[in-house]
């Protein structure tokens, strides 16, 4: 199938990046009340993908995304969810926790979807591209021939490079993994913000998301944690058909399992996030 890629032009001013709302919408009201602080129109604020997830509000979420006006990529559970498939696409293990949670999530989140948020779905694009600071960039889920690959910081500089050079980008912004940071080799950047709907395996229960600026000709991306009122979220997940372990993290700031994370990125479980 061929790729629907929407292609923004120039930007100007701030561009808010994030990923993974994860059916949170506390924490997507959050975002959105930061970005009008911050004066970033909602057609600079870009989502990652899977603004559905592991949380309690899926329709309220999408309604309030629509509302806000602000731009998505297709997360591989939107595909998903659009192709009426019954599982979220995530690539788990077979039989692993999170295989399993998925099979409580992805039926909830989509037994919850109105036909109005599936209708909005199915408009979001495969990619977006811009112009911003002089650099051609790229928005992708996973990676750009994989919506489902897991790419880490410690990921090898070779399987990312196949991203830039078939997108002929100078700058992959990414999403899928959850956790935030930036990669540099070459003048190019791989730009991964974070996700709002989930902490970060960081001990802490904030969230994140990232910010691009243009300085002097260069652009300049900085990444931010996020408070919002998390207990809220995490009462609302204790509903009797979603994982209580996910609604524990939401609290903890601590995954369950870290079976999706190479050992570089499992080792810093609950030792904080340095960009």
């Amino acid at each position: 199938m061929d790729k629907k890629i929407e292609n923004l032009g120039i930007l100007d001013g701030k561009i808010l990046i994030f990923g993974g709302v994860y059916s949170n919408l506390q924490a997507l009201e959050k975002l959105k009340h930061i970005s009008e602080e911050l004066n970033i129109a909602p057609e600079n604020c870009i989502c990652t993908g899977d603004i559905i997830g592991y949380c309690a509000q899926p329709e309220e979420t999408i309604q309030l995304f629509k509302l806000w006006g602000a731009r998505s990529i297709v997360g591989n559970v939107e595909i998903q969810l659009r192709d009426n498939e019954t599982d979220c696409g995530c690539d788990f293990r077979e039989g692993s926790r999170c295989d399993g949670f998925s099979q409580l999530w992805y039926p909830f989140a989509q037994s919850k979807l109105t036909q109005n948020s599936l209708d909005f779905i199915a408009t979001l694009p495969d990619h977006i591209t811009f112009s911003f600071g002089g650099n051609i960039n790229t928005v992708v889920h996973g990676s750009y021939n994989n919506v489902s690959e897991f790419i880490f910081k410690s990921t090898p500089w070779s399987l990312k490079e196949t991203s830039f050079n078939d997108t002929k980008s100078d700058v992959i912004i990414a999403g899928h993994c959850g956790l935030p940071f930036k990669d540099e080799q070459n003048k190019k950047q791989w730009i991964n913000p974070g996700v709002i709907g989930m902490p970060a395996n960081d001990g802490e229960p904030h969230v994140w998301y990232a910010v691009l600026e243009e300085i002097n000709g260069k652009m300049i991306a900085s990444h931010y944690t996020m408070n919002y009122n998390h207990q809220l979220t995490s009462q609302l997940m204790k509903n009797g058909l979603l994982p209580e372990e996910y609604a524990r993290t939401i609290v903890t700031g601590i995954w369950d399992n870290t079976e999706i994370l190479p050992a570089v990125e499992s080792g810093l479980q609950g030792f904080g996030i340095r960009i």
